[in-house]
């Protein structure tokens, strides 16, 4: 019964009091931490630093969480559990809610792993709203997905008029296995503050005093080709941009940079043993001026605003955390990608962000970025995406407090087509 109602929804379709802008209530599927006044976002219990202090969460995931929420209109939420089948809680949802928000994501790989996602949403029967998920290719050989991804990602798209999805490649890997209502949206982080007049403007390349610098340290050789390079790169990165700017480096997740944050003294020792002690990091990563700026200009937070405040205080912002980045774009604060993955090249693609490939052959030098001319595309394309985004939410009867085009932005893309 609930299976058949997983058709695309035409906005007729839209439940009643989310179609007239209402009372809303929605499930977010994967979420990622707690909420707090209303649309703000942390990690679960963030005050015990030592509970999750030798937890892996990447924090970036909390920051789509948080934009997202900040992009919506909604007066409940509660979040759908995807581990266990319980049909007599599925059938108290499906009562009760509206429709379901999948948060932006990487969940089109090889080793996604939806639990019993399959089973809920048939039963459940509600519209899913993909908002802004995306594909990561391997290195070597085409993507193979499995039965299971294929099949919810199919009862997504069936469940709404579009799916949202970060990139031309996400829409290209859905494309092959027969799902073609996508729209690309790029991702919400961009868009938390709503500002769709937003613009990079670059101030003379000798006036930056502080930098920000995104690190990540773990890469699966799954998905970046060459660990050696990716490493010492980052590395020489790092130790020249510290050599001329204040800078400060922005870490996302992994252990041991949190513990070098929010330890105490013998486990910061014991986070630097651990990197000493790893063959890769010991070798190509991990020298003694790493070390100190590591102990030194390291920033972690499990709270998200805490990082629109890091951004906030830099004059740019670069390096390889996608979100961390798109984070400094969203606060008006230039950015630089060094792309390494297809995740991050697709991004990059998206928003047409100025981005360096750390496999090149070249010699990355900042002043070659420093072209106004270079941001200028990003503004362009962060606008048309900004309602790219807008259009997708309302054609999907989500509400939302995404701005509409201006008549003159209209008649300016009818005169485009």
């Amino acid at each position: 019964m609930a299976a058949s109602r997983l058709v695309p929804v035409p906005s007729s379709k839209a439940p009643e009091k989310t179609k007239e802008y209402g009372m809303t209530r929605v499930l977010v599927m994967i979420p990622s931490g707690e909420v707090y006044d209303h649309n703000n976002v942390r990690w679960y219990s963030h005050q015990d630093i030592q509970r999750n202090l030798n937890h892996y969460h990447n924090i970036g995931d909390a920051f789509v969480f948080d934009s997202s929420l900040k992009l919506l209109k909604y007066d409940r939420l509660e979040t759908l559990t995807i581990r266990e089948f319980n049909p007599a809680e599925v059938d108290r949802l499906r009562d009760e809610f509206d429709y379901v928000v999948l948060r932006g994501s990487n969940y089109i790989h090889g080793e996604m792993d939806w639990e019993m996602a399959e089973q809920v949403l048939r039963r459940l029967g509600l519209p899913v709203l993909a908002f802004g998920i995306g594909a990561q290719a391997p290195v070597d050989g085409k993507l193979v997905l499995s039965d299971a991804t294929k099949n919810v990602l199919r009862l997504i798209a069936g469940s709404t008029t579009s799916v949202g999805v970060r990139g031309a490649y996400t829409a290209e890997v859905l494309e092959d296995i027969g799902i073609s209502n996508t729209r690309i949206i790029g991702c919400p982080t961009a868009f938390r503050h709503n500002d769709p007049g937003l613009r990079i403007t670059l101030p003379e390349i000798d006036r930056i005093r502080k930098v920000g610098l995104t690190v990540r340290r773990e890469v699966s050789p799954a998905y970046a080709r060459d660990i050696r390079q990716y490493l010492t790169f980052h590395r020489d990165l790092i130790k020249s941009v510290a050599a001329r700017f204040d800078t400060v480096l922005m870490a996302q997740g992994e252990l041991e940079e949190k513990k070098l944050v929010l330890g105490t003294p013998a486990q910061k020792d014991q986070a630097i043993s651990s990197l000493r002690e790893n063959a890769w990091v010991g070798e190509w990563y991990l020298d003694d001026d790493i070390e100190c700026l590591y102990r030194n200009s390291m920033f972690y937070s499990d709270v998200v605003a805490d990082y629109d405040a890091c951004v906030k205080a830099c004059d740019l912002v670069l390096g390889y955390r996608l979100h961390g980045n798109l984070m400094a774009l969203a606060n008006g604060v230039p950015a630089l990608y060094f792309t390494y993955d297809s995740r991050t090249r697709e991004f990059a693609e998206t928003f047409r962000i100025p981005s360096f490939d750390v496999f090149s052959e070249k010699v990355f030098r900042l002043s070659d970025y420093w072209d106004q001319g270079l941001f200028d595309r990003f503004n362009r394309a962060y606008e048309a995406t900004y309602y790219a985004m807008g259009d997708f939410l309302s054609e999907n009867n989500v509400p939302h407090v995404m701005r509409e085009r201006a008549p003159a932005q209209q008649r300016k893309v009818v005169a485009l087509m």
